[in-house]
């Protein structure tokens, strides 16, 4: 809000220098409305990017629908990362790999987005595959001791273990955990690599796409 506010008053500032600077030079401020009057449709449809920018930055200033320090996605580009500054035209996003995106607020403003810390808390989705011959019970158990030693855990929050999907090559089991938004990356990277060696020490597979050719030998005819 304060690099909002900012902007808007470094705006108001130059017009007011620009008004002052006309005066000197006898050119009243009513004749200068009446020029920019004239000219508003040419100059909206050459600005009409700029304008939807500047909109989309007033509008994120009054709705606060994110903030500095919030992790967000945009849903129809896909760009997510860390908000490190929010300007009138654009907001600025740092990514996992530290690596900094300049997003136009009219994308943010006029599409959908997801606000991944807003909240205290998130949950962890981890879905992994096994085959159809392992034995799901057994796979599930061991899944949810896996979760169930994980230390970040919210205390009082259920851990969901279930068959999610029955795909083509495996059965999907789910795992649900719910942990403190802080944590969240840390917590289903650990999982995800726990789970694989849980998996691999109690002999239950997790099958890859494979794909079987078969052809059949054509037979060579007799020459008449």
């Amino acid at each position: 809000m304060k690099q909002h506010l900012e902007a808007m008053i470094r705006v108001v500032l130059y017009c007011v220098l620009i008004l002052i600077v006309l005066g000197k030079f006898c050119i009243t401020a009513s004749s200068v409305i009446a020029i920019i009057g004239s000219a508003g449709l040419s100059i909206g449809l050459t600005l009409q990017g700029t304008l939807s920018n500047f909109a989309g930055g007033v509008l994120i200033l009054m709705v606060h629908p994110f903030k500095v320090g919030d992790y967000i996605k945009e849903d129809t580009s896909g760009n997510e990362g860390k908000v490190m500054e929010i300007q009138l035209f654009y907001t600025k996003l740092v990514t996992l790999d530290n690596k900094v995106i300049v997003v136009p607020n009219a994308n943010l403003t006029g599409s959908s987005l997801t606000n991944m810390t807003q909240q205290d808390r998130s949950r962890v989705d981890i879905k992994v595959g096994i085959s159809y011959h392992a034995d799901i019970r057994k796979a599930k158990e061991v899944i949810s001791r896996v979760a169930q030693e994980e230390p970040k855990l919210l205390e009082g929050e259920p851990v969901k273990v279930f068959v999610d999907e029955l795909a083509e090559s495996s059965v999907v089991i789910g795992l649900m955990v719910w942990v403190k938004t802080d944590d969240f990356w840390e917590v289903k990277w650990r999982l995800t690599e726990n789970v694989k060696y849980a998996l691999d020490e109690n002999q239950i597979e997790i099958p890859f796409p494979q794909v079987t050719v078969s052809y059949e030998k054509a037979s060579k005819s007799k020459p008449e």
